[in-house]
């Protein structure tokens, strides 16, 4: 397995990465999404050969906050400790960052796998979290 840190990714392969997990809300606009990819603040991608099989994007201001946007790894390779590798080599590229963020999907497979990585609810660590979410136009 193969790491990058890069924002130039074939948009095939993104793509492809993108529908396996089921995220076709990203796919559906594909220019936006390669957007978003280049304007992050923070993107790292998994490798077989040349296959692309996961992808962590974050945002932030890269001095007090981290956003994990995106973390997506191909089906076949889930549960290989692709995912961990992503999370772990991006951590500790930002060791001095306080708060980082991650809002996902009410899942208990996702759950155990953040918790696993050191993550924790909000109400664990005493805060709320409030979020807008706008429908697709």
């Amino acid at each position: 397995m193969n790491f990058r840190t890069h924002k130039n990714l074939p948009q095939v392969q993104v793509l492809n990465l993108y529908n396996s997990v089921g995220w076709t809300r990203y796919t559906a606009a594909p220019d936006q999404l390669q957007r978003a990819i280049e304007y992050s603040l923070y993107v790292l991608s998994a490798w077989e050969a040349d296959q692309l099989v996961g992808l962590l994007r974050a945002v932030g201001d890269g001095e007090s906050i981290l956003y994990i946007q995106d973390l997506l790894v191909l089906p076949s390779h889930q549960r290989k400790g692709v995912g961990r590798n992503l999370m772990d080599i991006t951590l500790n590229a930002y060791p001095y960052i306080q708060q980082v963020v991650l809002l996902t999907d009410i899942d208990p497979v996702s759950r155990a796998f953040y918790e696993n990585v050191g993550l924790q609810e909000c109400q664990v660590a005493g805060l709320n979290a409030f979020v807008l979410i706008r429908s697709a136009t």
